[in-house]
């Protein structure tokens, strides 16, 4: 148990020794809100993600590390300039991309069920306009059921959710591996 007589670096140093990590990366594009961009920091870390992909501009550290519970030096942040270019990096890396997105064709997230067969990025889309086409078309694409008059969660919340049930089904698949740097991280 975590006390609050340490500071919050201090907590998370402690809790980094036996941290679980899983081959999941988040995936995002350019938000208009820096909020959002440090609430998916801060769940990917939560989470165990490896990693945050950022498609477009990256605000500063000091922006986004208080907005990200100061877990911005917990995960790798990886910046692209371009849809295409995220998309080079996936087809060369051989990482399937599950898109969470209302659209045809979309899966309810109830019902998908998350490959493990090689690492995965969750894509969530810009606040306004969405996951761009060229990636949708490269991805599964879910949708988050909402029985309630809303119809569009914010987009750092449907990744939250996202995250949530990649690493619940990981966890049903997990085989224990002990990486080479003494952490402790899940393969499929």
């Amino acid at each position: 148990m975590y006390t609050r007589n340490k500071t919050r670096r201090e907590r998370y140093d402690d809790k980094k020794s036996n941290a679980k990590t899983y081959p999941i990366g988040l995936c995002c594009i350019n938000f208009m809100h820096d909020g959002n961009l440090g609430y998916l920091i801060r769940a990917a870390a939560c989470f165990g993600a490896e990693s945050v992909h950022i498609i477009g501009s990256v605000p500063d550290r000091n922006v986004l590390n208080p907005l990200s519970g100061s877990l911005y030096d917990y995960i790798k942040i990886k910046k692209y300039s371009s849809p295409m270019a995220f998309l080079d990096y996936v087809r060369s890396n051989k990482i399937r991309l599950v898109s969470a997105e209302i659209c045809e064709g979309a899966e309810p997230i109830t019902s998908y069920r998350f490959d493990y067969s090689s690492d995965l990025i969750v894509v969530v889309g810009h606040e306004e306009s969405g996951i761009p086409v060229e990636i949708l078309k490269n991805s599964d694409k879910v949708y988050i059921p909402m029985p309630g008059p809303g119809f569009c969660l914010n987009t750092s919340q449907a990744a939250n959710i996202m995250l949530y049930e990649a690493v619940k089904q990981y966890e049903k698949e997990k085989v224990w591996t002990l990486t080479t740097c003494g952490k402790t991280k899940l393969t499929a």
